[in-house]
């Protein structure tokens, strides 16, 4: 059976304990799933982050894997739980005791709309339907990133997970305070408990030296990936990542803008500080 639900790229040799990700860059609409949404073909990309992996295209070139999802977001949510089922989407899902506000607002695992509350479906999908989905996309790639982490602590003693997202611009416009300036980066550590604070001051100090304008944890904190694979007290860290889209792309036709190689070459050179992090020389265990 292919892969359906994830690109892995590795370095020809592995010097670091730090794995970048792109969890919802995938961009991989069957046919099929677009005959099942109510959406036409470019609607439905609106939750995607678009290019994300390509940003990130130099991460192997630093001695760090970079995992990329196949499966788009709308088909398959990578940074949700597996039990984050939305009964009014999937029939025979019982409601779970507990506000739930991420499946309540229909972007569980299986999400009922893309960006804006657009629903995706008309009606709703069986249970095998999207255990299936489960099986496909879901469980492989997380099966693919715990592998990778046990062998960066295994190998290093430590592992640092970037999960790197993108965010759109208005969304980031219409939650800035007046009076400061809009954040370009969004680094979420779910208020310190998914990183050790000196890796993210870290990540920090190597997006404002690029001169962008850095927030933490607000709008985004980080959800599944850094709430399940954050353990600093186990020597396994996530810091999510999340980049104005418009720093990079023409939002409304999804298609790169004439920032896109300037910000891709900033990446490359922000990702070789990010990667010597997870080295063995520098004493991150003890932060």
């Amino acid at each position: 059976m292919p892969n359906t639900a994830f690109t892995l790229t590795m370095p020809s040799t592995r010097t670091t304990g730090v794995v970048f990700a792109s969890p919802h860059s995938g961009r991989g609409y069957a046919r099929s799933f677009l005959k099942a949404s109510i959406l036409d073909s470019h609607t439905i990309r609106s939750s995607e982050d678009a290019f994300v992996d390509q940003l990130l295209a130099a991460a192997p070139d630093h001695g760090a894997p970079l995992l990329a999802a196949k499966a788009p977001r709308a088909y398959v949510d990578l940074n949700r739980g597996a039990e984050e089922l939305d009964p009014a989407l999937i029939r025979g899902v019982a409601k779970r005791p507990g506000h739930n506000p991420r499946v309540a607002s229909g972007l569980g695992v299986i999400p009922r709309v893309v960006a804006g509350g657009r629903a995706i479906y008309r009606g709703k999908m069986t249970l095998g339907d999207a255990q299936a989905r489960l099986t496909e996309v879901w469980h492989p790639y997380h099966d693919r990133l715990s592998r990778l982490l046990e062998e960066s602590r295994r190998l290093f003693g430590h592992a640092i997970l970037f999960d790197c997202h993108s965010m759109p611009h208005e969304a980031i416009e219409s939650l800035t305070r007046r009076g400061r300036r809009r954040p370009e980066i969004v680094l979420g550590d779910r208020f310190g408990a998914s990183a050790a604070p000196g890796i993210v001051d870290r990540v920090e100090a190597a997006f404002v030296a690029a001169g962008f304008v850095v927030a933490r944890n607000a709008p985004f904190a980080g959800a599944y990936m850094a709430q399940h694979y954050g353990r600093p007290a186990r020597g396994q860290h996530v810091v999510q990542i999340e980049i104005d889209r418009a720093l990079y792309m023409n939002e409304r036709f999804i298609r790169p803008n004439g920032n896109f190689s300037n910000l891709r070459g900033q990446m490359t050179e922000i990702m070789a500080e990010l990667a010597a992090l997870g080295r063995p020389d520098l004493p991150l265990a003890a932060e």
